[in-house]
Formats: structure tokens, sequence, C-alpha cells
């Protein structure tokens, strides 16, 4: 059995606990947050009745000794969870952002390291199953290897609350999202960024709500963002819409279940290359899927075998050093660098 203390029972944890209970060797032993109230609310509403409620990470985790802290949090006070986890000797699974800022991130990774605790980030956009079908399709060499990724993100939420004063509210927010499934559907590796905020006259944001972004992943790939969060009309997928363009081909998916691909053949029509279209398999018995379900599990696995889970910290802090790039970029007007101290 593996005990875990939730640490943040905001609206975000009702995600965590939904997939917490569906996994047979998993206790939640304690529910922190700074309104007790709301961690008992929690409590009743998840049926754990006997999990201790606490207004102090430290408090509980001398009281419970749990094998592992889930942190839900938000990014600000993500620091003072991870070190506290650590200091009692949890591994810990954490929500995205993995920081709040690439000084805080550096040190939470060196604080897992230093622990030898398993240390990994919920990056659930990279348990869905055509982000799946995607890498293992261009890894097989159908369409040879990709040049250029394309992803394009226009969705207009209404949150109300903390985003809608945030800085840089899209990037920070949101695109960590759609940056780590391009790093990991092409196999790339962030070089460099550029990237443009503006606020639309129709925005309900204070600043940062639609971005454009160009990224350099390595080895001949340029990655393209462009992304909203306020264009109404035409939603994309909370996933967005793709094109993936490689040497003998293109593949393009729309966010829901319209995955396609062309591949090139010999001959012409027209001016053109002729093509046809080639099938993207389906899912392979290996594949990591369920969101916070599947990752929730690999964390479980990593903790169980000794291994290490695929969303670790020390990996996805490169996807967290694209957000910080861009906003970099964002605020100085010149093609950053993404920091090597960050990959």
């Amino acid at each position: 059995m593996m005990n875990v203390v939730l640490v943040g029972c905001g609206a975000m944890s009702t995600r965590w606990l939904d997939a917490a209970r569906q996994i047979d060797g998993l206790a939640i032993v304690g529910l922190v947050d700074l309104d007790a109230e709301r961690a008992r609310a929690r409590a009743r509403e998840y049926g754990l009745a006997t999990a201790v409620i606490a207004t102090s990470v430290d408090a509980i985790l001398d009281q419970t000794k749990p094998d592992a802290v889930f942190d839900v949090v938000v990014p600000a006070a993500r620091r003072e969870v991870a070190f506290s986890a650590f200091a009692h000797n949890c591994h810990l699974l954490t929500e995205k952002p993995l920081a709040d800022s690439p000084e805080s991130a550096r040190a939470i990774v060196e604080a897992a390291r230093r622990a030898g605790r398993v240390h990994a980030v919920v990056q659930n956009r990279r348990y869905v199953a055509d982000v799946r079908r995607i890498r293992r399709f261009l890894d097989s060499g159908a369409i040879g290897k990709p040049t250029s990724i394309h992803a394009d993100f226009f969705v207009a939420p209404h949150f109300g609350g903390f985003r809608e004063e945030m800085a840089h509210v899209l990037l920070l927010d949101m695109a960590i999202h759609t940056f780590d499934a391009a790093r990991y559907m092409v196999a790339g590796e962030p070089a460099s960024v550029y990237c443009q905020e503006w606020e639309p006259a129709n925005s309900w944001y204070r600043q940062g709500s639609s971005a454009s972004a160009m990224f350099d992943l390595g080895g001949g790939k340029v990655f393209t963002y462009a992304g909203s969060w306020c264009a109404d009309g035409f939603r994309t997928s909370w996933e967005g819409s793709w094109r993936i363009v490689a040497e003998r081909g293109s593949l393009i998916w729309d966010g829901h279940d319209t995955l396609k691909a062309e591949v090139v053949v010999p001959g012409r029509d027209g001016l053109f290359d002729k093509t046809q279209p080639i099938e993207v398999p389906p899912l392979d018995p290996a594949d990591r899927v369920d969101g916070h379900l599947g990752i929730i599990k690999d964390f479980m696995r990593a903790i169980e075998t000794g291994t290490e889970p695929e969303t670790r910290g020390a990996d996805n802090i490169r996807s967290l050093a694209m957000v910080f790039g861009a906003i970099e970029s964002a605020e100085t007007g010149r093609r950053v660098a993404i920091a090597e101290e960050m990959q």
C-alpha cells in the first residue's frame, strides 16, 4: 500500500482524487489546505473519513509519514511544498507547471536528486492517445524525419479569478501543454525561441492572452505556435490543431479524433509531387494513456521498480524552459537561447 498526502484542495484536486480512487494500493491518508474546511469538504466528498486534515504540510508529514506527496498548490507555493516533501523522505508528484520561475525549477529538481526521491510532473496531455500515436508513427520513418511543426490554439474561456489578472497568462498557464506535446511528438530539444505577446481589444485578460512563438527544436526542426485565450468562434480543441511536415509527407491532427497523414509517392501531378493517404497505426499496447490516471500509475510504478517516470522533473524542466524562454523573448523583443542549465 502506498500512502499519500494531497496538498491543495482547490478545484484541480478533484481530477487527482477521481484518478486516485481508481487505483488499488493507493491510500490518501491526509489532505492539506490553507482553508481547513475546504479540505474537510473534499474528505467528505470522496469518502476519506480517516484522512488527517491539516493546514501545515510539515505537521501532517510528521504525523502521517506518507510514502509520497501529491502537490496541487498554486505554482508560487510549489517550491516550499517540494522542499518539505523531500525533507520528509517523500516522493513527489506535482501539478504543472513544475515551478513558477527558472530558479525554483532548478532548485526543486536538484533537491529531488539530492534526496534520491522520485519527482514527476502531471503533464497529462502527453498521455493523450493521439499524441502517442503521432510519436510512434513519426518514429517509424513512414514519412521521413519531421522538419516543421505547427500548432494553433484558439480557445476563449471566461475563467474569472486569478487567471484574468495574471501576467503572461497564456504562456504561463496553458502553453506548456502544447510545448511539451511538440517536444515529445518529434523528439525535439529546445535551442532558442522568438515570441511576441499582445492583448487584443476584445480581451478580458490583463496581460498576455495572445501569443505567437517560433522555436528551434534542433536537428533541423522548427516549431511554430499561435495561440489565444480570447478567440471567440471556430474554437480549437484544448489539445490544439496540428500540422507536422516531414521529409516525405505530412500529418494533420485536429486535436479531436481526426488524425490523417499523406506520403509522397513517385510521379508528379502538374507542379506537385503525388501523395497518397497513409494509415497512422492505432495505439500500441505499450502506449501509456489515461491522463492523470496514467501518470499517477506511472509514478507509482517508478517508485515500486526503481525506474524513472516519463514526466520526471529532470526532463519536464526542458518543456518549462520553453515557457520561460518565450516569456523572456516577449519581454525583451529578441530571440532567446533556451538556457542550458534548464535542460
